[in-house]
């Protein structure tokens, strides 16, 4: 699932919105929301979206000076904008901020709809993404175990696309219709490594990732890498890495120019 912020100081188009983006891609979800910039920075600092969709207008802060903020903390970040006023300027500037599009309301599905397919596009094709196989049904007596590395190449990338989610070895066997046990020794096979070790890899590299690249609390890094403590984090992080994570930050902030 791609984590997709929504802004928009109006509640029923909001709540329309997001009913408009899960049904244009059942890929998309929609983890946070926010009436106003300020609201939306207070989400960008716990949360690590994918895509930002916001109004240009609204209290606080405007959609511009979010998208600018937010650009800063996270430079990959797809980026909509939404707006009543059709202004040559707003678009102008909302493009020069590296705006994916610029939509006017009332916003016609069609065209909202080939947005989130593009970003959708786009996501995929940073992440060489694959769709995850889907059970014909929830018995998995007979589980189909052709094409195995195709199979673990969409565990892989399910693992990296959700660090923080539920990666447990239960789970993910059900998501690809697999028995857990063949799972863990097909993974194996095909990796060289343990499943679980590999969890363990991928979540230090995002937490490693957001050290360098966010303003994120210590707390929140060790959240969105899905370690549920903080001490454990900091314990593991030490152990694997042979610094603190404030540290390992502080030397890479070092090396940035001036």
């Amino acid at each position: 699932m791609y984590k997709v912020l929504l802004v928009e100081d109006e509640t029923v188009i909001r709540q329309g919105l997001r009913e408009l983006i899960v049904q244009a891609s059942p890929q998309f979800e929609v983890v946070g929301e926010a009436a106003s910039g300020a609201e939306a920075l207070q989400v960008l600092r716990c949360e690590v979206p994918d895509v930002l969709i916001t109004d240009i207008r609204m209290r606080e802060m405007d959609g511009l000076t979010l998208v600018s903020l937010a650009r800063e903390m996270y430079p990959d970040l797809l980026i909509l904008i939404i707006s009543g006023y059709g202004e040559f300027e707003y678009a102008r500037k909302a493009m020069e901020h590296g705006v994916l599009s610029y939509l006017l309301k009332p916003i016609e599905r069609h065209e909202l709809v080939k947005c989130v397919q593009k970003m959708q596009s786009l996501l995929d094709r940073k992440y060489g993404r694959s769709t995850l196989p889907i059970p014909e049904s929830s018995c998995a007596a007979e589980p189909d175990y052709g094409e195995p590395r195709k199979i673990i190449r969409s565990v892989k990338e399910h693992i990296h696309q959700h660090p923080d989610g539920d990666l447990r070895l239960q789970t993910m066997a059900a998501l690809v219709n697999l028995n857990p046990t063949y799972l863990s020794q097909l993974f194996k096979t095909e990796t060289g490594i343990n499943y679980s070790d590999y969890i363990a890899d991928a979540r230090m590299e995002r937490a490693k990732w957001l050290l360098v690249n966010t303003g994120l609390k210590i707390y929140d890094v060790a959240r969105l890498s899905g370690y549920q403590s903080p001490k454990h984090f900091m314990l593991v992080f030490k152990q694997q890495m042979g610094c603190t994570a404030g540290e390992y930050r502080d030397g890479y902030s070092t090396k940035k120019p001036l």
